[in-house]
């Protein structure tokens, strides 16, 4: 499944700061304009639930937030879309993106800086996509978490070649990202589970020493989609996750994090 093409190309091209949960938000336009982050008071630790100490496996203090609609679509008077968030929770700190930084928020103990970039161009044009070029500010941003949240944009697969230079353009761009080798990289599958597409968002993952999140599952399951939680004017964006599903998907990138760092305060 793939977006609906009335929404493909509908982001508003805006960009704004948004301070959140204590968290310094950047928002970035499509064309990749970004504003200087804003600060924000400090989040109150949180105690490990498991030896009720606070985790220092591994600290993040910037965080990048690639994804699409999902992750954050603006307004869209043609498709009955009010919000500036990820479509289609009903609230901005109800989208995954919002979720989970304000989990890792309270785990740090500390406000960390996270920049949110929608790519769904790259997702439509990896072949021919200038990553250095378009994605200059995401780069130079210099983070050590990266989230990568794309895939139900890309076009159906036509050859073995197509899903060769989709896997190659990947790891390139997620290269690009790692500002150094300390970066932590986390790949989710598609929310519209896609056999083929998932399967090289893991494969890239991986390669580049990832953490792969497989939430091929709560597509398949309807009360997860938005439409099962309230009327939408348009079927694409009813077909988006709803707040449960949003839930759903912050649980799984966080419980993959956490993994990760417990794993990391053993080795």
């Amino acid at each position: 499944m793939e977006y609906p093409q009335a929404l493909r190309g509908s982001l508003a091209a805006s960009s704004r700061i948004g301070v959140l949960f204590s968290c310094a938000l950047l928002f970035c336009d499509p064309g990749g304009a970004s504003q200087a982050l804003a600060q924000s008071a400090p989040c109150a630790p949180q105690s490990d639930a498991r030896d009720g100490t606070r985790s220092s496996a591994r600290a993040f203090h910037k965080i990048l937030i690639l994804g699409n609609s999902i992750t954050r679509h603006g307004p869209s008077q043609a498709i009955g879309w009010s919000g500036d968030w990820g479509m289609a929770a009903s609230a901005q700190e109800k989208d995954f993106v919002h979720l989970v930084t304000r989990s890792l928020c309270a785990v740090e103990g500390a406000a960390p800086e996270v920049m949110v970039k929608n790519i769904a161009e790259f997702e439509r044009q990896y072949a021919s996509y200038d990553v250095a070029g378009k994605l200059k500010d995401a780069i130079g941003f210099g983070a050590d978490l990266v989230i990568l949240a794309i895939g139900e944009n890309v076009p159906k697969f036509e050859s073995e070649e197509a899903k060769a230079k989709f896997r190659e353009k990947l790891v390139a761009l997620l290269g690009a990202l790692r500002a150094n080798r300390g970066t932590m990289i986390v790949v989710r599958s598609c929310f519209w589970p896609n056999a083929a597409k998932d399967q090289i968002l893991g494969q890239a993952c991986r390669e580049v020493g990832g953490v792969f999140v497989d939430i091929s599952g709560l597509g398949k399951d309807e009360s997860n989609f938005a439409r099962s939680e309230r009327q939408f004017q348009h079927a694409g964006v009813a077909a988006h996750p709803g707040d449960k599903g949003m839930r759903a998907i912050a649980d799984a990138i966080i419980h993959a994090i956490t993994a990760d760092r417990a794993g990391a305060g053993k080795r």
